[in-house]
């Protein structure tokens, strides 16, 4: 069972490398990391678990963030209509995005940053995103709002990129017009 001892903190190279591809068929290692993985993020979002065991809630963890540098995220996060999008996504990456941007009105957060950072995130509002489940077989998702927001900040995990990166420096409080704020 993965802890919040086995995640790695801000300043750990992992969080800034490019991640790997994997290659089917996976090894039963990769599977049981994803599996793990998207078990995380169950017990984070469990009351009691996530009190017994010291867990953050999270909705997205990225192979890196375990000092794995392979293209392996997992996804656990409701839609504005209590939709659970719960997903190991092996080699992902968008294929489209929409020209609107929207961004979580009170920022992101990550499992890597033991820290709050103020400031807008600026993301597409919605994606499609290929990916491979851990069979090799290729599926697609068409995600909006938040749950497109999730995926683009794991996906930056395993391009070397903090959600921070996104953060305008000299103002982190700009919003470029035309930002739908969600939340």
């Amino acid at each position: 069972m993965l802890l919040m001892k086995d995640i790695v903190r801000e300043g750990h190279p992992a969080l800034r490398e490019v991640a790997a591809e994997v290659s089917f068929p996976l090894t039963e290692e990769e599977k049981k990391l994803g599996q793990e993985m998207l078990q995380f993020l169950k017990n984070s979002q469990d009351d009691e678990l996530a009190e017994k065991y010291g867990l953050r809630g999270g909705v997205g963890l990225a192979a890196p963030q375990l000092a794995v540098t392979k293209r392996i995220i997992a996804i656990h996060v409701p839609d504005e209509n209590e939709k659970y999008y719960s997903y190991v996504l092996y080699n992902p990456k968008i294929r489209s995005h929409s020209v609107q941007q929207a961004c979580l009105a009170g920022g992101e957060g990550c499992l890597s940053v033991d820290r709050e950072v103020p400031g807008y995130v600026v993301r597409s509002e919605r994606i499609t995103v290929e990916a491979f489940d851990e069979t090799g077989k290729p599926f697609k998702l068409r995600l909006r709002d938040y749950p497109a927001i999730v995926v683009q900040h794991e996906i930056d995990h395993l391009n070397g990129i903090m959600f921070y990166d996104h953060i305008n420096k000299e103002n982190p409080a700009y919003l470029p017009p035309d930002v739908d704020v969600l939340g």
